[in-house]
């Protein structure tokens, strides 16, 4: 533990801004005598009271309510003060400096500062030390973050889970029946003439495949709150005309991007975040694909191709209003060719063919087996539910999940290392000779990597990380 995490520390834990309640928060050791010099009196633990904030000489700042929670019953682990008061940024000001001028000001009981040391918190300083004194593990405090973040309801519930432990308790399981199998390896290092047999009659084995089977099911939930919290990035690309800019606006719900006659009306790129069954899908229209003069134009046409590149799934928009005119199948022609040369093998691409409610009865679309395709009409609507649900397949999204919690990229990252050295724990396992001292490594390696999940083994430089993200006061 760093030497800062000591320090009593004070923030205004509300948003910026004005509202109607606007709240303080100090933690640290021993706050009775600042809070007699900021209330007036002392406080009776976890009962709210109604009264007038005080200043130096006395004079009310503000009144509001004040709540006193002793350690170890509190948020961080530490003696908690909160006053509650007008949400007005100037009287949250006001509150934040009296708070560090009478930690400063001597006890009269003892002539000692009242709180020395008391400093302003570092964003996620509070939650930080909550982790540290052990009121929640570090999948615990992420989920604070992700719950205050999320941008659909399913996110904010599955983050509601990982708050509550849910994520915890799996990985909890999983770190049981990983030790388990542990005590068993490193009892036959003890009796090296027995060690067949008796890792058979433990079945070893079957533990490890139950544990892997455990895992995979851990994986499977934590990607899909991973969709949740991180959604996808989908590209609309093709030609000039093809109606990119309608099909935004149609899966918005808003006229966000204009939509002219006119080739080569969008310049850049105009994004918008959807959600489809409270999966998060950040749609970017695009200036159309085409060789052209237009300097303007042409920078548009660069940054297409920047956001294709980073894209994980672009929708290949066709018209079918000219998909029978050969000038118009060659420029889709040299897109197919240059997607397929620019984009990597994993990410996919969905044929969509626009203007269904304009195009001859005649005309069909040009279908590949190898990747999904949907005709729809971005002006009236007709097919978009289709490719809503394919966006979904393409992006991994089981509709009927249950029991998902949020997650992050380094939770996955975690769960695959630990998927690896369980997988070279079951190629061991099947040697002839088997080298139990390499089996033992990789289970503890296995057993180091669920545990950062947890903050069991976690680096200071990756809480900082971690922390540093959340905002001040939480």
């Amino acid at each position: 533990m760093l030497a800062r995490h000591a320090d009593p520390i004070v923030a205004i834990a509300t948003a910026p801004g004005r509202g109607a309640v606007g709240i303080v928060r100090v933690s640290g050791k021993q706050l009775e005598s600042l809070v007699q010099a900021l209330c007036g009196r002392s406080l009776r633990p976890r009962e709210a009271a109604y009264l007038p904030f005080l200043d130096a000489r006395g004079e009310p700042i503000d009144q509001g309510l004040a709540l006193f929670f002793p350690a170890p019953r509190s948020y961080t682990g530490e003696d908690i003060l909160e006053l509650q008061a007008h949400g007005g940024p100037v009287v949250l000001q006001l509150l934040l400096a009296r708070c560090l001028e009478a930690a400063a000001e001597p006890d009269p009981a003892t002539g000692a500062p009242r709180l020395p040391g008391l400093r302003v918190a570092q964003p996620g300083e509070f939650t930080e030390r909550a982790f540290l004194n052990g009121k929640i593990d570090l999948a615990q405090a992420e989920a604070v973050a992700d719950l205050i973040d999320a941008s659909t309801e399913a996110a904010a519930r599955s983050a509601g889970r990982s708050l509550s432990g849910a994520f915890s308790h799996e990985v909890q399981l999983l770190r049981d029946a990983l030790i388990q199998l542990r005590m068993l390896v490193e009892a036959t290092l003890d009796f090296p003439e027995e060690e067949i047999d008796f890792l058979r009659s433990s079945d070893a084995r079957g533990q490890l495949q139950r544990l892997q089977q455990r895992l995979a099911q851990v994986m499977q939930r934590t990607q899909q709150g991973a969709l949740l919290r991180e959604g996808i990035k989908v590209v609309i690309a093709g030609q000039p005309n093809a109606g990119k800019s309608s099909l935004l606006n149609a899966l918005a719900g808003a006229e966000l991007a204009i939509v002219t006659p006119i080739a080569g009306t969008t310049r850049d790129r105009v994004q918008q975040t959807i959600q489809i069954e409270g999966v998060p899908l950040h749609v970017i229209d695009t200036a159309g694909l085409r060789e052209s003069s237009d300097e303007v134009e042409r920078m548009g046409i660069a940054r297409t191709w920047e956001a294709i590149a980073d894209a994980d799934a672009v929708l290949f928009l066709h018209d079918l209003t000219r998909a029978a005119e050969r000038e118009y199948q060659d420029g889709d022609a040299a897109i197919e060719s240059a997607l397929v040369q620019r984009l990597p093998p994993q990410v996919p691409i969905i044929d969509v063919w626009n203007k269904s409610d304009c195009a001859p009865q005649t005309e069909g679309p040009r279908q590949s087996p190898a990747r999904p395709a949907i005709v729809l009409s971005a002006r009236t609507g007709q097919g978009l539910d289709s490719l809503r649900q394919t966006l979904l397949q393409v992006a991994g999204w089981q509709t009927a999940a249950e029991g998902v919690y949020l997650a992050r990229t380094r939770h996955i990252q975690a769960l695959q290392t630990v998927q690896h050295h369980l997988h070279q724990a079951a190629l061991l396992l099947d040697t002839p000779d088997l080298p139990l001292d390499l089996l033992a490594e990789e289970l503890r390696l296995a057993q180091n990597a669920l545990g950062t999940l947890t903050g069991e083994f976690t680096s200071e430089d990756l809480l900082g990380v971690i922390f540093s993200r959340f905002c001040i006061g939480k």
